[in-house]
């Protein structure tokens, strides 16, 4: 599984999604479904995207091959519990915040930041 930290992810490219922060959810979410798992290094090929949206972005939907997420609170609380859920499996967490980091990994996940995801942003 990777979980893809929208809020975080958008916010390391200053593009101007603080003018549409649902409208810059919608174009991750659409890069990364036509880009698939291949986006994320050393993802595997049948890797499920989870993107975690909160805020303005609650009501962005899911796309084909990306499920989404919406935080009733947190987003890192929501991709914590994500990572609670997948415990066994390998799950892959993006994202640049290092409070997050050291919650994720200690559940047995992998962080990568998001400057090394393969996307046309």
């Amino acid at each position: 599984m990777i979980v893809v930290d929208a809020a975080n992810v958008i916010g390391s490219v200053p593009d101007g999604w603080w003018r549409d922060r649902a409208g810059a959810v919608e174009r991750l979410r659409d890069a990364l479904a036509a880009a698939g798992p291949a986006a994320i290094p050393g993802a595997a090929d049948d890797a499920e995207i989870v993107l975690v949206v909160e805020g303005a972005a609650r009501r962005v939907p899911a796309v084909r091959g990306i499920r989404v997420v919406a935080a009733d609170r947190s987003g890192d609380d929501a991709i914590v519990e994500l990572c609670r859920e997948n415990r066994g499996g390998e799950t892959v967490v993006v994202t640049a915040d290092r409070g997050l980091r050291d919650r994720v990994t200690a559940l047995g996940a992998r962080v990568t930041g998001p400057t090394t995801i393969r996307i046309r942003r």
